[in-house]
C-alpha cells in the first residue's frame, strides 16, 4: 500500500521484493531493470566525456548540447517543436516530478492521482502541502473513465496526474481521450503533469501521442522524460521536463535546489544517444519486444492470463483469469517462496480501494532466464490452481 511522508514504509514494494528474492535466490521479475547487455556507444560516450570533457560544474537547466538533442529527438520521433527554453535537464524523471510538484502546487491545491500509480506521486504531493483525490483506471483493459475523472474536480483542483505508456499495466492513452483531458483542463483551468518516462518503449510499432501535441494542452501540460527508461540505463538518472516557457521557468527554480544539476559525463553522452539513428533505436526496441512477445507466449501456454501491453518492461497477470486466488500479495510471497520467482503486486500501486487480481511481472531479461521462469511459474500454478 503507498502511503504518505508521513507514515512511509523505510523499503518500497520494489526494494523489499528485490531483497526477498535475492535471500531466496529467487529469479526477479519485479523491479524494473534490464539484464541484457547495455548499449556500448552509450558507455563509451560516457567515457570518453569523462576523459576528455568537463567534470565541473554544468549550466543548470542542463547543457545546451543536451537540451538541443532533447528538442531535435521529440521533433524527429514525435513531431514536436519545442524551443530550448522549455526543457529543463534533471537528476531522473522522478526528480523532474518533485521540482514540477514543488513548483505547481500550493499548501491546499488539491490533485487528481489515477490509480494504479507510481509510487512517488501521492508522497510528493504531500510534501507540496497539496491533498490528493484518486480515480480509478477500469480493469482489464485499465480505460480512463473520463467522467469519473470530471467528478474529482473540485474548485480546489490545480492539477491533473497522468502516466502515459503506464505503469503498471503497459496501456496508453490516445489521442481522443487526451482531447476530452484537454476540454477538462480548460473548462476548469487546470495544468497537466504528464509522465512519459515510457515513451520509447511502445512496442506495437505505433507512435507516442504525448499531451503536447492536443492544443488545448499544449501551454498547460509538463512533459516528464527519462534517458534511463530510453537506453535502458535506470542508474544512470537523466531526466528532463518540457513545458510552456512559464511552467518551465517555475520548474527550473525548484530543481536549482534540489539536485541543481547532473553529471555532465551522462549528459554528454545521453545527447549522443539521443541522436543515432532511428535504425539504432528501432533495433534497441526490439529486444524488448521480442521479450515481452516470449514471456507473455510462456505465460499463455503455462495456462495465465495476461493482458494485452503495448509499453513498458512489463506484463500483468490476472489471477483469477489464470485459475488462481485473486489475493496478489498472497500469490506474490508464495511464488517467491515457492516458485523461485518475483513479481510485484499491483495492489502495491494503490493508496486506496486496491484491485487485488493482478500481479506485475517485468519482462525485460535474457531468454534463458525467462525460459527458467516460465518452467517454475508452470509448475506453480499447475501445483495450487
Amino acid at each position: 500500500m503507498i502511503r504518505g511522508p508521513a507514515s512511509s514504509p523505510v523499503t518500497t514494494i520494489f526494494e523489499s521484493t528485490s531483497r526477498r528474492a535475492q535471500a531466496r535466490g529467487a529469479i526477479n521479475l519485479g523491479q524494473g531493470f534490464p539484464d541484457f547487455p547495455e548499449p556500448a556507444e552509450l558507455l563509451e560516450a560516457a567515457a570518453s566525456a569523462v576523459r576528455g570533457r568537463s567534470n565541473q560544474y554544468p549550466a543548470m537547466r542542463g547543457l545546451p548540447a543536451l537540451r538541443e538533442a532533447i528538442a531535435a529527438y521529440y521533433r524527429r520521433t514525435q513531431g514536436l517543436a519545442i524551443a530550448d527554453d522549455e526543457i529543463v535537464v534533471t537528476s531522473g524523471g522522478t526528480e523532474a516530478l518533485a521540482a514540477a510538484f514543488l513548483a505547481l502546487l500550493e499548501p491546499g491545491d488539491e490533485v487528481i492521482l489515477v490509480q494504479p500509480l507510481y509510487d512517488s506521486y501521492l508522497p510528493m504531493v504531500e510534501l507540496a502541502g497539496a491533498t490528493a483525490r484518486l480515480v480509478d483506471l477500469q480493469p482489464p483493459g485499465w480505460t480512463l473513465p473520463i467522467d469519473a475523472l470530471e467528478a474529482a474536480i473540485s474548485p480546489r483542483t490545480r492539477l491533473i496526474v497522468l502516466n502515459t505508456p503506464h505503469n503498471p499495466t503497459g496501456t496508453a492513452l490516445d489521442s481522443g481521450t487526451l482531447e476530452a483531458i484537454g476540454a477538462l483542463c480548460e473548462r476548469h483551468d487546470l495544468l497537466l503533469l504528464c509522465d512519459e518516462v515510457w515513451e520509447a518503449t511502445l512496442l506495437d510499432g505505433a507512435p507516442h501521442v504525448s499531451p503536447l501535441h492536443v492544443a488545448s494542452l499544449r501551454n498547460r501540460t509538463v512533459k516528464i522524460g527519462s534517458a534511463g527508461k530510453i537506453f535502458a540505463l535506470t542508474g544512470w538518472k537523466v531526466g528532463w521536463a518540457v513545458a510552456a516557457p512559464a511552467l518551465a521557468n517555475a520548474i527550473a527554480a525548484r530543481h536549482q535546489f534540489l539536485t541543481f544539476t547532473t553529471a555532465p559525463s551522462l549528459q554528454w553522452a545521453v545527447a549522443d544517444g539521443l541522436a543515432l539513428s532511428e535504425t539504432w533505436h528501432d533495433a534497441h526496441r526490439a529486444r524488448f519486444s521480442a521479450a515481452r512477445d516470449h514471456l507473455t507466449a510462456g505465460l499463455g501456454a503455462a495456462g495465465y492470463r495476461v493482458l494485452p501491453a503495448r509499453g513498458t518492461w512489463f506484463v500483468t497477470v490476472d489471477l483469477a483469469a489464470s485459475g488462481l486466488p485473486p489475493d496478489d500479495v498472497v500469490i506474490a510471497e508464495r511464488m517467491i517462496d515457492e516458485a523461485g520467482v518475483a513479481a510485484i503486486p499491483v495492489s502495491a500501486f494503490y493508496a486506496e480501494r486496491a484491485q487485488k487480481n493482478y500481479l506485475r511481472f517485468c519482462f525485460a531479461k535474457e531468454s534463458g532466464v525467462l525460459d527458467t521462469a516460465i518452467e517454475r511459474l508452470s509448475d506453480f500454478r499447475g501445483r495450487i490452481a
